[in-house]
């Protein structure tokens, strides 16, 4: 784990943005249940904690082709777009869910031209789809996607599958394996990180699982 993953782990476990429940499992916007939820929301609320998360972004942008936009999804992506937007200098947009209807009836705010070049920002993939409906929506104006970075991925296979078959390349600054490595080290018990690796390898199976074991 390289020292950028270790800071943002470390930091992610100390603001309390990580939450293990296995008796009363998360529900996520999916529908997916899950015995963990990671909050990168809390981070915003966290000066330095925000600004690690930042300066990261800053350095894995530079490792992307040359882009002319930065754009958020909504609404988590939206702050830590507005922050790399501002550091780089470049001009910002968001995407919503879907257009308004009351207004100017907008799915995307912001001036984008066609043909620029964007990079989507994201707190973090879970199954891909929203990060992957909102560029569909950039590349629809005549815009690009040169792809979509997150704070944090779960590493399901069907989020990667997701992205490899829309053909939009995406990366973290860190991922499950990351988070969990680190929190062994921070007091999570090797039985509560066992349980999401379990989880991680099959959800389903584990919900359907935790139903009939209750």
């Amino acid at each position: 784990m390289s020292t950028t993953h270790h800071k943002i782990a470390s930091h992610l476990l100390r603001i309390g943005a990580v939450k293990i429940n296995a008796k009363n499992p998360f529900t996520w916007s999916s529908g997916m249940k899950s015995p963990m939820y990671c909050d990168n929301r809390l981070l915003l609320s966290y000066p330095a904690v925000r600004g690690a998360v930042r300066q990261a972004f800053v350095e894995a942008a530079l490792n992307w082709h040359e882009f002319d936009v930065v754009g958020g999804v909504a609404t988590a992506g939206i702050p830590h777009g507005v922050l790399l937007a501002d550091a780089l200098e470049k001009p910002f947009i968001y995407v919503r869910s879907k257009a308004k209807a009351h207004g100017r009836q907008n799915q995307i705010e912001g001036q984008l031209k066609e043909g620029a070049s964007v990079l989507l920002i994201e707190d973090l993939i879970s199954t891909g789809g929203s990060s992957i409906r909102a560029a569909q929506a950039i590349e629809a104006t005549g815009a690009h996607v040169i792809g979509v970075l997150a704070i944090f991925s779960y590493g399901f296979d069907e989020a990667q599958k997701a992205f490899d078959d829309a053909g939009i390349p995406f990366r973290t600054l860190i991922t499950l394996d990351d988070l969990l490595k680190q929190a062994l080290h921070t007091g999570m018990s090797s039985e509560d990180v066992e349980l999401v690796r379990t989880w991680r390898l099959n959800p389903k199976s584990w919900e359907t699982q935790t139903r009939s074991n209750n």
